[in-house]
């Protein structure tokens, strides 16, 4: 019965149940317009669903975060890697690092708009702005925690820079190279949502805010509610990945 008890605790269930309960107390109130219930909210979602826009809109956000953050990645780790493994690197870029990752990235939304345009290239630069952040400071963390004593232990096997820095230096910054990925995924939800608000006819962030039009706050809820669920099942699905394929690096979960 205890095992049974902490299982149920362990697995968030108690969590949703205490948030939903909550939630159905304080919209008793309130008018459904202001703050509707959960029930509403369910009513509001089975809408959406069935006149088609929720899939759409939903899979217009999830292919801009996925494809922005995939940038973020694919920069971000490189430059991470170089800025703490190599001291010239650090010196020239860190200047620009602790400077830009203050400015938030929907300060930028104008110019990018400006530069870019209005389609789909300036929302996934936004998005990638937003998110390589936390990847380089987290992979840059990582270099700089790695035990010296393993690239001397590297040397004395006859190994060069660059083969120290792919046997040592990236084996070594995986946990955080993970870490930073997830922070990213997180920050990049959060940026596309202020995107397609101000700047797009489609998504997840458009329906939150062109809800209010209609004074549709069920709407708006089932916007919020749907991307709480993408990025927790998102994170969930990253680290389970991780776990799998990343083991031997010492990424546990």
């Amino acid at each position: 019965m205890k095992g049974l008890t902490t299982k149920v605790i362990k697995s968030g269930l108690i969590s949703w149940v205490v948030l939903f309960g909550v939630w159905g107390i304080v919209s008793l109130f309130y008018t459904d317009s202001f703050f509707p219930s959960p029930i509403e909210t369910y009513r509001g979602f089975r809408e959406i669903v069935l006149s088609g826009k929720l899939r759409e809109d939903i899979s217009i956000s999830v292919w801009r975060v996925l494809l922005g953050w995939s940038r973020a990645l694919l920069i971000g780790i490189p430059l991470g890697l170089l800025i703490g493994r190599f001291k010239f690197v650090n010196w020239f870029i860190e200047p620009f690092i602790n400077f830009f990752r203050f400015v938030p990235a929907i300060g930028f939304l104008t110019l990018f708009l400006m530069w870019f345009g209005v389609g789909e290239e300036s929302k996934l630069i936004l998005i990638t702005y937003a998110s390589i952040f936390p990847i380089i400071i987290n992979t840059v963390a990582g270099v700089k925690a790695i035990n010296p004593v393993k690239y001397q232990a590297a040397e004395s096997l006859g190994a060069n820079k660059f083969q120290s820095f792919v046997t040592v230096t990236v084996p070594g910054a995986v946990p955080n190279i993970l870490t930073g990925a997830r922070l990213g995924l997180s920050t990049a939800i959060i940026s596309i949502v202020g995107a397609e608000m101000l700047a797009a006819n489609s998504g997840l962030g458009y329906l939150v805010y062109t809800s209010r039009l209609y004074y549709r706050t069920d709407w708006i809820f089932v916007g919020i509610v749907t991307l709480g669920v993408l990025g927790f099942f998102a994170d969930k699905s990253l680290r389970f990945i991780a776990k799998k394929s990343l083991k031997h690096y010492g990424v546990t979960g």
